[in-house]
Order: structure tokens, then sequence, then C-alpha cells
């Protein structure tokens, strides 16, 4: 019966674009992602609300709370807080600022918590 069924889709690609800025200022606790496949303002409706995870490789390993392994990898959790511009991008605030090494990189915009 599990063989059948489709794949459920956990999380969409993002990449982080930079942080929100004028023209001489920046705010570095509100960061820019482009989403995949979101091109407008009325599809960015849809991920309001959902987490984002960045997710980066440290130096020095460290036990991971849940799985109690050791690993290198770590996440920055954060929130799509609300669109930015007309073209799809969206602002999201993490846990803590996003580091400059972010600008780039590849994000995961989660499919939870669920608004329907």
């Amino acid at each position: 019966y599990l063989s059948r069924m489709q794949p459920v889709k956990l999380f969409s690609k993002g990449i982080v674009t930079g942080f929100r800025r004028g023209l001489r200022n920046q705010t570095v606790n509100t960061s820019l992602v482009k989403i995949e496949g979101v091109e407008s303002k009325k599809d960015v409706d849809f991920y309001l609300g959902k987490r984002v995870a960045y997710i980066y490789r440290a130096q020095k390993k460290r036990k991971n709370r849940i799985t109690k392994r050791e690993t290198k990898l770590r996440v920055i959790w954060g929130k799509v807080r609300r669109a930015h511009g007309s073209s799809g991008a969206v602002r999201c605030s993490f846990r803590t600022n996003l580091p400059p090494k972010a600008i780039g990189a590849t994000v995961r915009v989660m499919m939870y918590p669920s608004r329907t």
C-alpha cells in the first residue's frame, strides 16, 4: 500500500538573496529569500508563517539533541513574515540573525505550520 503512495513534499527550496535594506542602511534582522516556484505576491500567501531552516556545516562536532548523534550540521530556524516586493520574494526573520556567508545559500522552506 505504501509503495503506491506519492512522496510527500516536506519543503521547498529557497535562496537567501540578502538582507532588507535601503540605499545606505541594511536591516540584518530581516533576511530576503526567493522561494522556488513563487513568482508573484499572490503566490506568497501560501508561505506566510511557514518555517524556514538554514542548514550549515560547522567545524566542531556537537551532539544532536534529537538523534543523540555527533554531527557537524547545525540549523538556524526562522519564519516567513511577509512578501517583499511584487516578484515573489519574502521577508524572513530567524531566531539569530543569519551570517553574511548565508547570502546565496539555500534554505528549506518547510510546509508547516498549516494555516488552512
